[in-house]
């Protein structure tokens, strides 16, 4: 039998993988990466100051051991080149022809790239992996004042990061406060006060212009005029689905490689998983829905056909300094409703029109109430 085979190394092909192994599935299976296959989590990325780690202390196996440990064969530094759906084959960068019983497209996302400008531009970092945070930390080691263009989630959590190793963070972005696509005003000009108190200064409302190399670091010119000196710049302005492969291969593609909720593609016998994949509609970059479905395409791939259905999902954001975790609403007819206090913490409930809570969100010292809001939350 030809081996089904999964392509990419991230939570999403090795949680698989690893579920596969469970299930005791009879195909032989062959995961292909582009990087060196090591095993890690990749949303402490975010936080090895804090735990004061390195990027080599955050790999927990290597892919010989993944190879040995999951019985497969895993292929590294190794690309897929296009996919021949009718005929039910790969091809790699080395010309090698590879047939497919199934094929799971676990092929993760890739930061936006922002058209930048200045002389200093070629030298902006963006960190969405392994070897990508192993020249940050490189960088880093020489630098003590960071800019970083993103006020969102992914450049928020590496802001706090940032402050816990004492650097100067400045954060620039068009939004009117952090993380405003997730959190209420209330709390989310909670979190700029505290992390502006630890060393982080705020540029909102405005976006960065030309970003130019002197000899102490690089200036960043704002459209409001203002300038920004850091040593370091760092842009964290989102990530998006890695479609280039699927597009040209003839699958069906939007946000992300659309799949109906068994994670099947347009195409039979390939399927996409993870920040790669738009499943029924919907495409959630976060760790629990693409937990949820390697659960569910394990099952589906050994015979027994489990469709994907999302929980209310609430999202832990790591900003140690001021600890969140938010369940947004999905309406906006309705209002929030708070209680507690701004510095130590807030519980904030999205009421509809008709008493009912429709999302929530938690900060400070309130976090730990996150059971007692999801009894609360209506099935």
């Amino acid at each position: 039998m030809n081996p089904t085979i999964i392509v990419g190394s991230g939570l999403a092909g090795y949680g698989l993988l690893r579920e596969l192994k469970n299930h005791q599935y009879p195909s032989p299976i062959t995961l292909i990466t582009a990087d060196g296959g090591e095993s890690y989590y990749k949303p402490n990325l975010s936080a090895l100051q804090t735990k004061k780690k390195t990027a080599k202390q955050l790999i927990m196996a290597t892919a010989a051991k993944m190879a040995q440990d999951m019985e497969a064969e895993i292929l590294t530094h190794t690309q897929v080149t296009a996919i021949d759906t009718a005929n039910h084959h790969l091809t790699l960068d080395d010309g090698q022809i590879k047939p497919y019983h199934k094929l799971v497209l676990a092929i993760g996302a890739s930061p936006v790239r922002l058209p930048l400008t200045g002389d200093g531009a070629g030298e902006v970092l963006s960190v969405n992996n392994l070897a990508d945070y192993s020249v940050f930390e490189e960088r880093l080691a020489q630098a003590r004042r960071v800019a970083i263009i993103g006020p969102g989630l992914i450049g928020v959590e590496f802001a706090n990061d940032l402050l816990q190793s004492h650097r100067t963070v400045a954060v620039i972005g068009p939004i009117p406060w952090p993380i405003s696509n997730l959190l209420p005003e209330p709390v989310g000009r909670a979190l700029q006060q505290i992390m502006r108190d630890n060393g982080t200064s705020w540029h909102l409302q405005t976006s960065n212009g030309p970003i130019n190399k002197h000899d102490s670091g690089y200036s960043i010119v704002l459209e409001n005029n203002s300038v920004v000196e850091a040593d370091l710049v760092l842009s964290a302005v989102g990530i998006r689905a890695n479609l280039q492969l699927a597009t040209q291969s003839g699958l069906k593609t939007n946000r992300g490689i659309v799949t109906d909720r068994w994670l099947q593609t347009s195409a039979p016998d390939v399927f996409a998983l993870g920040d790669c994949a738009e499943v029924d509609g919907q495409n959630l970059p976060f760790v629990q829905p693409l937990l949820i479905g390697t659960r569910a395409l394990a099952a589906t791939l050994a015979g027994q056909p489990e469709e994907v259905r999302y929980p209310p999902m609430p999202v832990s954001i790591k900003t140690s300094l001021y600890p969140l975790v938010v369940l947004p609403p999905k309406t906006n007819v309705g209002r929030w409703v708070f209680e507690g206090s701004a510095a130590t913490g807030l519980v904030g409930r999205f009421m509809t029109h008709a008493d009912r809570l429709a999302g929530f969100v938690l900060s400070g010292d309130r976090i730990s109430e996150k059971e007692k809001l999801m009894e609360e939350y209506p099935p």
